[in-house]
Formats: C-alpha cells, structure tokens, sequence
C-alpha cells in the first residue's frame, strides 16, 4: 500500500523525535557525497581515540605517566586508538585497564573532536568499577604508572589540550549541559553526518528532507579534505545555491552517534547525527560593497534543486523541542579541530 505524502511526514517527525532522545536510525543510503568517499577501515583511511577523563570523590583526575619514547614520563589523560573489531566503549576500558590499572564503565560522551574523517576523538567521563591505581611496579610499554592529579600540583604534561577536556567533564559533574549520550550500536559504512536541518522563523521549524525514494532526512558522507561538519555544507550548496552566501550553516552539536566497528572495512563507519541552523545574515552587501538590511520573509529561502523540499514541523512538542535546542544547544559538542 503506497504511504501518502502525508505519512511520510509523520514518519519523518517520529524518526526526528527518535533521534532528539538520543537513538539511532539505520544508515540505509548516502545521499551527497558518496562518490567522494571511501568506506572507512580502521588503520588505513580512518583512526579513532578514545579518552577518558575519570575523577574520584575529591574531584582528582586520573592521570596516566607515559612510556612512550617520544613523551617519555610525561602525563596524559588514559587515551589511545580503537583497535580492529572494538566499539568505541570496549576500546574505553581496554585503554583505562592497560594505562591505569581500573575497570571503568563510561558515563557520557563529552565532545567529539576531529581532523576530518581520518582522525576522530571520542572523549567520555567514565567512572572506575574494580582494579586498582597501577604502580611503577607494574610499568610497561603501555604506561610507566598512574596517579591522582589534583589539578593544583606540578605535574609535566604530555599536551595542554586535555586541561580543556578536564574541564568538560568537571563542568559536567556540576551541571550537564547536554543528555547522557552513548554511542549506538548500529552498523555504518562511512563517516557521515545524517542532518537534521532547521531553518526558524520566530515559532515556526522547517526541515529540509529529500524527496526520493520518499521524503527522509540527508545523509552525507564526509570528505577527508574537510571537517565532518562542511557536509551541512555541501547540502546547502546542492539545494539552495543561490542562497548559500546569505546564510550560516552551523552544527549546532550531536544528538546521538552510531558505531558498530564489529566488521573490518564493512562497519568501521560513524554516523552523526546532529542538529544544524540555517541561518540567515540580514545584513549583506550590494555590488558597490555597501551594506544592505534585507527584510525576512517569514519563510525559508527555496529550495532550487528538486530533490529537496522544506517541511514545516507539524507537532507542536517536538516544534518546541527543537526551537529550544536551537537556541540553548543542549547537545554533545562536536569541534572541528582544522
């Protein structure tokens, strides 16, 4: 029985609502994109870290002493690369057992950071179930030791970018600013980013579906010369071209992320999916390089490519969820570190 125009609407809605409590959705094409991508495969075109930022009752956090050569006794958050066959969480407590000597459960993602598709950081708070603080005792070619910081003390370290990531997760204990979000367990064949795209006007939500083979939301794979966030960029290029300098494609953060990573070059992918604004900049300029208010029409610029249409949010909760996510951005960061 063929779905109505209707139905695929409602579908459309419900998958978004699935997506905002932080589940997944199959990955069953790529729209954009795909001919510029390869499947990932770990150890060849792409590498994932995990690292874990696991503090005590008295805030500490656990710091792990370096075997490396070329950081020799130097500290580091446990961190380290997915290996062949793992998900991202069983790559989690490998690192923390092998560099600290702790069992850990992670408790939430806290950002995502990434060099394109190639290289990708997952950092999680975590918390310690078992084990015990490996001594220098115990050193060897994964770490020398691990130790309490508290933050205060001298202590050399390997790389200042993880007092950012330390900071992240304190800020989290006290106040979360996103939903607790763990990676789901579904298969993907590529690095994409799967968009739900707004443009709002006051109270109003339009999101931008493709049409065929029925109306859904884009999935784009990501292109190793770019961030993973330029494909709300190629999407906006492809269906509004003559709108595109007008306007600021901005992720805003991540709803949820599918990985899998079980099958070799098959399921090493992730899938993002994340929230993007379409918004536009009022004030342009004319061809004498003079600014120019330009008025809002109370609508979405239109679509100029027929494989896309805008939809208009027909649920009044999830119209109001997602203006309020819009606004606050009450979702797992994703930085692009290019």
């Amino acid at each position: 029985m063929e779905v109505t125009a209707v139905e695929q609407q409602q579908q459309v809605e419900e998958e978004v609502e699935r997506l905002l409590s932080g589940q997944g959705s199959e990955v069953s094409r790529v729209d954009v994109g795909l001919e510029q991508s390869k499947p990932a495969t770990l150890r060849k075109n792409v590498t994932y870290i995990v690292c874990a930022v696991i503090f005590n009752d008295q805030e500490e956090v656990l710091m792990v002493q370096e075997a490396k050569p070329d950081c020799y006794r130097q500290w580091y958050l446990p961190a380290g690369r997915v290996e062949v066959g793992e998900s991202l969480e069983e790559a989690l407590r490998r690192e923390v057992k092998e560099e600290a000597g702790f069992d850990c459960e992670p408790i939430t993602m806290l950002l995502i950071q990434e060099q394109g598709p190639q290289w990708i950081r997952f950092i999680f708070l975590a918390k310690t179930t078992g084990g015990s603080l490996k001594s220098l005792a115990a050193a060897d070619q994964e770490s020398l030791q691990a130790a309490w910081w508290d933050r205060q003390s001298p202590l050399p370290l390997r790389g200042r970018d993880i007092l950012r990531l330390i900071d992240y997760g304190l800020k989290y204990r006290r106040d979360p600013g996103h939903p607790v979000t763990l990676p789901v367990d579904l298969s993907c064949r590529h690095v994409v980013q799967r968009l739900v795209l707004l443009f709002t006007v006051q109270d109003q939500v339009w999101i931008l579906l493709l049409r065929a083979p029925a109306l859904h939301l884009p999935t784009v794979a990501a292109l190793k010369t770019h961030a993973v966030t330029w494909s709300a960029n190629m999407v906006v290029q492809e269906a509004l071209p003559s709108s595109y300098y007008d306007h600021d494609v901005n992720t805003l953060g991540v709803f949820s992320l599918q990985h899998n990573g079980r099958q070799h070059g098959k399921t090493d992918g992730v899938c993002f999916n994340t929230l993007v604004a379409l918004v536009p900049d009022h004030v342009q300029r004319d061809e004498d390089g003079l600014k120019v208010e330009v008025p809002s029409t109370g609508q979405p610029p239109p679509t100029e490519n027929t494989r896309y249409v805008w939809h208009k949010v027909q649920k009044a909760a999830l119209r109001e969820t997602l203006l309020e996510k819009s606004r606050n951005t009450s979702l797992l960061p994703l930085h692009s570190l290019y």
